[in-house]
């Protein structure tokens, strides 16, 4: 865009080196939660259709950006890299395309079970020993 095509420069909304900046909020609609999900950060975001599909139409760019880069599983880690936006955002997007069934999520598996004690105490009782 030219100076002689910017608007007033008065506007919060404008910056001269990077034009019209929208901020995160605005494409989350004020919303600072996911109304689903979790969404860890290693989870991985995977399109429930494929990136020309005629849902995806309506949506935000933002939104069809991460259909079309969850073709291939992704992390949400990477989502938000990819789309240089914060996660907390990033995450109101993907609970948006979840709720509208257009992604999978596949959560991490939970983390493994700690060793009973008895064992924790052979090892303890072993060590001494040494």
């Amino acid at each position: 865009m030219r100076d002689d095509e910017m608007p007033d420069p008065e506007h919060d909304w404008l910056d001269r080196d990077a034009g019209p900046v929208v901020r995160p909020y605005m494409m989350t609609g004020g919303r600072v939660r996911p109304a689903v999900g979790g969404f860890d950060l290693v989870a991985f975001v995977v399109a429930a259709v494929a990136s020309g599909d005629g849902r995806a139409e309506g949506l935000q760019p933002e939104h069809r950006q991460i259909l079309r880069m969850s073709q291939e599983p992704i992390s949400v880690a990477e989502v938000a890299s990819y789309l240089d936006l914060p996660l907390g955002v990033v995450r109101v997007l993907l609970a948006d395309l979840l709720t509208a069934e257009l992604i999978a999520m596949h959560e991490p598996s939970s983390a493994p079970s700690f060793p009973e004690d008895d064992i924790l105490k052979a090892v303890v009782n072993g060590l001494r020993a040494l």
